[in-house]
């Protein structure tokens, strides 16, 4: 039996403009599908909102989404609570998404795109433990960890 994991990001209300704009930077297919389209009434609030989303690339990336209905009440987390000190990743946040490529070429490229106003936690450079690395809170909340698959050799 096999098993995938995949990361599933929750929204208030911006799920489709964050699948689209991770579309922009992973490609990959997109699939949005409405509460509406799930038959809850057109003309409630969250009709137009995701209730299933996820984008499936060929080269093997995939991420889901969904927007959180709005009688569920609490308020999402803030962005930018975590941050860099003395090589310390400090945080409240309760996951990251890691993003893990074989060049600093290719991810070097993924960081480019993802970091459009975003927050900047560590810049993408040379780590002590990978030819790569850096961390980002993107422009919807979600903090990421690029970095460069490091050669370890068995000692």
């Amino acid at each position: 039996m096999a098993f995938a994991t995949t990361a599933h990001l929750n929204f208030r209300g911006n799920a489709r403009e964050a699948l689209e704009f991770y579309q922009t930077v992973f490609g990959g297919q997109l699939v949005a599908v409405t509460y509406g389209d799930f038959g809850m009434p057109k003309e409630l609030p969250d009709a137009s909102k995701i209730v299933f989303g996820q984008i499936v690339g060929a080269d093997g990336f995939g991420i889901m989404a969904y927007d959180i209905p709005a009688q569920a009440g609490a308020q999402a987390g803030q962005a930018g609570t975590t941050r860099r000190e003395n090589g310390m990743t400090l945080t409240h946040e309760s996951l990251f998404m890691s993003l893990r490529g074989d060049s600093a070429e290719e991810v070097g490229e993924l960081w480019k795109k993802l970091s459009v106003d975003a927050t900047v936690v560590e810049d993408f450079g040379p780590a002590q433990w990978a030819p790569a690395f850096g961390m980002l809170t993107d422009q919807f909340g979600v903090t990421w960890i690029l970095d460069v698959a490091a050669e370890y050799t068995a000692g």
